[in-house]
């Protein structure tokens, strides 16, 4: 086993908080719910997150299997912290299988990962929508794929580092419920999370802040107590995603007008995808008042863009739903008009809506004006009658401006 260093003889760590060991361990049991000794993987993405989860269980008598994933080519972002799943990650990751003393597998998935999230990314902007490859990991890669290989494994579940509450209703089946720190919820993330998955899903972070998964780490002398939470999108270490999509899909780079929604041409582009719903900044036009991108026409090269006031959306549809409400299927909840709260990105807070249903294609209608919703972008619905309660979503696939 490898000799664990204490991590406050490396880098003193401000926003560390010493937890309560045994309700820490407490807390991962009762998340898992199941008996002592049964078998648990862990997905481990070289993060304080997921090797605290491995660790935790551990202690707490599982039988814990760590997996990680190796997701693109690592080699740019070998020099950069923090980008999830790259070399520099699945090296930490062995460390701390190790030095937590649990078995650890690495599995390549570069193909599958390409396919299903870098491809779709660079896609989406092509045409005009602004993707979230989290949500297409956690939807295919990790909750799918990995699912299938934690059960070959002969695991009764998998856990993972994500901050999301997997509780039982009063019918017995499982519900996602956000994690007590608001901060640090990650329910909009994993609304594609189906019914099935979630049966097999554990999340023991649920009841624990940030700072005291660091603080767990360091009592149990892992180094990766203080290192850095992952930043941008993982497989664009450098930030730089247009030159990416440019490179995979140089067809977006095309040059167009840029249009006031008016119909006015106030300058020239370099390629639509460098460009999202709600952008300001970068536009290069001027006109005596602040404009925004308000619409993309990849067909036409056009980028339209007029006032603030032109971004609210009075209603929105849905592709690619999940439902985990208590309706049989979210077309039955969207034929009733329920009631929701819709939370249109991960920065924003849930805003009241009821959803409908026309022509077989589910969508919400806000109560009043909603701001920056993109199509490609994610719509996760919550309760209003149980905020805390995650019923479901889908992907914006269209838009209505509010009058």
């Amino acid at each position: 086993m490898a000799a664990m260093t204490l991590v406050e003889d490396i880098c003193p760590v401000p926003d560390i908080r010493r937890p309560d060991m045994d309700a820490a361990v407490e807390s991962a049991q009762a998340a898992v719910g199941l008996p002592v000794g049964a078998r648990v993987v862990a997905a481990m993405s070289g993060g304080v997150d997921s090797t605290v989860v491995a660790a935790l269980l551990h202690k707490a008598g599982y039988d814990v299997v760590g997996v990680t994933l190796q997701l693109y080519d690592h080699g740019a972002a070998l020099k950069k912290k923090g980008a999830c799943c790259a070399g520099q990650d699945i090296h930490d990751a062995r460390l701390a299988a190790d030095a937590i003393g649990i078995p650890h597998y690495v599995l390549d998935y570069e193909s599958r990962f390409r396919d299903a999230v870098i491809d779709q990314f660079a896609d989406d902007y092509l045409r005009g929508r602004t993707p979230v490859p989290c949500i297409r990991c956690n939807q295919t890669v990790k909750f799918r794929d990995l699912l299938d290989v934690a059960r070959d494994l002969g695991a009764e579940a998998m856990a993972t580092g994500h901050y999301v509450r997997r509780a039982l209703g009063p019918d017995g089946r499982p519900q996602m419920r956000k994690a007590i720190d608001p901060s640090r919820d990650q329910s909009y993330f994993l609304f594609a999370t189906t019914p099935e998955q979630l049966d097999y899903l554990r999340f023991p972070l649920a009841d624990l802040e940030k700072p005291q998964v660091r603080g767990v780490a360091a009592a149990l002398g892992l180094n990766i107590a203080a290192k850095p939470d992952s930043q941008d999108i993982c497989f664009v270490p450098s930030g730089d995603y247009r030159t990416l999509i440019n490179r995979l899909r140089p067809e977006g780079a095309e040059p167009g007008e840029i249009v006031h929604r008016d119909g006015r041409v106030l300058g020239r582009h370099d390629g639509v995808t460098g460009y999202t719903i709600g952008q300001r900044r970068g536009l290069n036009v001027a006109v005596g008042e602040p404009l925004f991108v308000t619409k993309l026409e990849p067909e036409t090269r056009r980028v339209v863009v007029g006032p603030r006031e032109a971004l609210l959306t009075a209603a929105l549809t849905l592709g690619e739903t999940n439902w985990l409400g208590d309706q049989p299927t979210i077309e039955d909840a969207a034929r009733q008009g329920a009631a929701v709260l819709a939370r249109v990105r991960s920065t924003r807070p849930p805003s009241p809506a009821r959803m409908t249903l026309e022509d077989g294609i589910v969508g919400v209608a806000f109560d009043t004006g909603e701001e920056g919703v993109a199509p490609g972008q994610a719509c996760a619905l919550y309760d209003p009658a149980d905020p805390d309660r995650l019923l479901g979503g889908g992907f914006i696939t269209g838009t209505t401006a509010a009058a």
